[in-house]
């Protein structure tokens, strides 16, 4: 972690918790400075050589004492020792930490250059710029500190340079990646040290292109989408990688979403699903059906809105033919009967359907067929797939036969090169609800 020394004298700031006094000093305090319950017994000469702040608010005449209250200064009592230290000239150290505090603390004392060539602003602005920003861990930590000290950080532009920062770093040519980062992600060949020399020279370990993914799920959902869509904005790293990026952000955040029966939520969590889907590249397979299957379960269960609900439905049903049984197993919402939400799946299929046909379209040149096509090999794998979901659902015994037969029905029959699967779906709602003859239907579905 980069950091920076300011004075040379021995800090002789010393309190008991509400209460801070310069002890090493032959001049009687001639000024209290009050921070929220904590006083600073401090002079002023060292302040009014400083800070413009306290030349407008201690009078030019008169020796008596002044006791100034401040309630609002950015960074709180911390905030204010550092720059009072600097007053004084005392070794004070900046770090990625407090550099924030510190900076905003100094804006609003205004330790500006009018009032004294080098002044703390300009000295941790320098700091800033050539130091901490060209680190990335340190550029990580520090906008995680901004929340903190708004609206004064997003003032000073010190939220936009971070984010900046970070963004231009990940989204740099891997080649040039030389600073350390987190992986603990499953490693190229090269990372493990397992390669074999070319010409008795080992060759340089790849930096892989997801390198920056785990640093930056330390973030908050606020500081994060800042920075993806900085990096969206840039157009240098590949969508399956942004992707794959807001998949470890999500599992990290969210532990419980890859067992979504357990998850329990509140606001914050609704928001951050919904701000997770609004995230994800648009761009078809940039992230698995499994993982928007899991988003969408998670939404449904916390409901998250229907726009939300829509969207993630639409992106699933692009890439349908990836799903599995099992991720389709979405539970019902509280209040329903049946176990699982077909209805939702049937939305889904439909989407499926319509998508297809209308590639299927654009592939014929707009032109619409009146004779049966062909099924696309997407079709065909959906199509088991459904069957496969209706297996499963028809152990409910609470599902209706007319939606049991509607989705059947939304796969159309050519999509079957054979129908054991169908067949074996029905005869298994035909098992779990021996009291009803849905013959008409099944005899429609199997001929569709």
């Amino acid at each position: 972690m980069k950091f920076m020394k300011l004075g040379s004298n021995p800090d002789t700031f010393q309190g008991d918790g509400n209460e801070v006094s310069i002890v090493a000093s032959e001049l009687v305090s001639d000024i209290t400075v009050r921070i929220g319950t904590t006083k600073f017994y401090l002079h002023k000469f060292p302040l009014l050589s400083k800070c413009a702040r306290f030349q407008k608010l201690i009078p030019t005449t008169g020796d008596e004492n002044i006791d100034i209250h401040i309630h609002d200064i950015p960074g709180g009592v911390k905030a204010f020792e550092i720059c009072s230290k600097f007053c004084y000239g005392m070794i004070v150290t900046l770090n990625a930490y407090n550099v924030i505090a510190a900076r905003c603390a100094a804006e609003y004392l205004e330790m500006n250059e009018t009032v004294d060539k080098g002044n703390l602003i300009y000295k941790i602005d320098v700091f800033l710029s050539s130091s901490i920003f060209r680190s990335w861990k340190d550029s990580i930590i520090v906008l995680g500190t901004t929340k903190a000290h708004l609206p004064w950080a997003e003032d000073l532009k010190l939220v936009s340079h971070c984010i900046d920062s970070v963004a231009s770093k990940a989204s740099i040519d891997v080649s040039k990646v030389e600073w350390s980062y987190t992986y603990n992600r499953k490693k190229l060949p090269t990372e493990n040290g397992n390669d074999s020399p070319w010409n008795g020279v080992k060759q340089q370990q790849l930096v892989p292109k997801d390198w920056w993914i785990e640093d930056l799920t330390d973030l908050d959902i606020d500081a994060y989408k800042q920075v993806i869509t900085a990096i969206k904005a840039k157009g240098m790293v590949a969508k399956d990688v942004i992707g794959e990026a807001i998949k470890a952000y999500t599992y990290k955040k969210l532990p419980s979403l890859s067992k979504v029966s357990m998850i329990h939520g509140d606001a914050k969590v609704r928001a951050m699903l919904v701000t997770i889907t609004c995230l994800l590249p648009s761009e078809k397979g940039s992230v698995s059906c499994s993982f928007l299957l899991k988003l969408l379960k998670a939404t449904n269960l916390l409901k998250c809105g229907e726009m939300c609900r829509k969207e993630l439905m639409k992106r699933i049903a692009r890439q349908l033919e990836e799903a599995s049984v099992s991720d389709l197993l979405i539970p019902t919402v509280d209040g329903d009967t049946t176990v699982y939400d077909i209805d939702l799946i049937l939305s889904i299929v439909e989407e499926f359907v319509r998508q297809d046909c209308k590639n299927a379209q654009k592939h014929n040149g707009g032109e619409v067929n009146d004779h049966v096509s062909a099924p696309s090999a997407s079709m065909i794998t959906v199509a088991k797939i459904v069957d496969g979901y209706l297996a499963e659902v028809a152990k409910d015994p609470n599902i209706p036969v007319y939606k049991f037969f509607s989705l059947a029905e939304t796969v159309s029959g050519n999509s079957r090169p054979v129908h054991d699967g169908l067949y074996r779906a029905i005869d298994m709602y035909l098992k779990e609800h021996p009291k009803r003859t849905p013959a008409r239907s099944t005899t429609k579905s199997a001929a569709a």
